[in-house]
């Protein structure tokens, strides 16, 4: 199953809908911090509404308490960013793929970009528009990650 991994994220609702995606399609979730909010925040609760119970999440402290957690298990780290090298769509993604997403206000660092197996984009055709909203950049990723993978089509 693949896991998406929110590093620095500082908007508590785009953390809430992400969560909400990663309840319904069972596929874990990591926190990467420092986070902008505290986990306690309503308006993270309020945008996960009542499915906070149904998210399998963690809480990693730092990048480097992360890296060494998921780098005991199996799977690729992929990065989103505007800067990534191969469409999301024509990348081949794994089951056990790593989903990393950046911060709303800096992405992910260039430090974590190389670090990263691949790096993907999602295609955009306004120029004058810097990147799409965090929530849906993780729920496009995911959901064509879990198309690819087959996941889709389990109830």
């Amino acid at each position: 199953m693949p896991q998406v991994v929110l590093v620095n994220p500082q908007i508590p609702p785009n953390t809430g809908n992400i969560a909400r995606t990663c309840a319904a399609t069972r596929t874990p979730l990591h926190l990467v911090g420092p986070l902008g909010f505290e986990m306690s925040d309503r308006y993270l609760k309020r945008a996960g509404l009542d499915y906070w119970q149904y998210v399998n999440w963690t809480l990693h402290e730092s990048i480097e308490k992360f890296r060494s957690q998921s780098r005991r298990q199996s799977g690729r780290w992929i990065g989103f960013s505007t800067r990534g090298h191969c469409n999301h769509t024509q990348f081949r993604f794994h089951a056990d793929d790593w989903l990393l997403f950046g911060s709303e206000t800096e992405g992910l660092s260039q430090e974590t970009l190389a670090e990263c197996e691949e790096t993907v984009y999602i295609p955009m055709f306004e120029p004058g528009v810097r990147s799409l909203n965090l929530s849906v950049s993780a729920a496009l990723g995911l959901f064509e990650c879990l198309r690819q993978v087959g996941k889709l089509q389990q109830q």
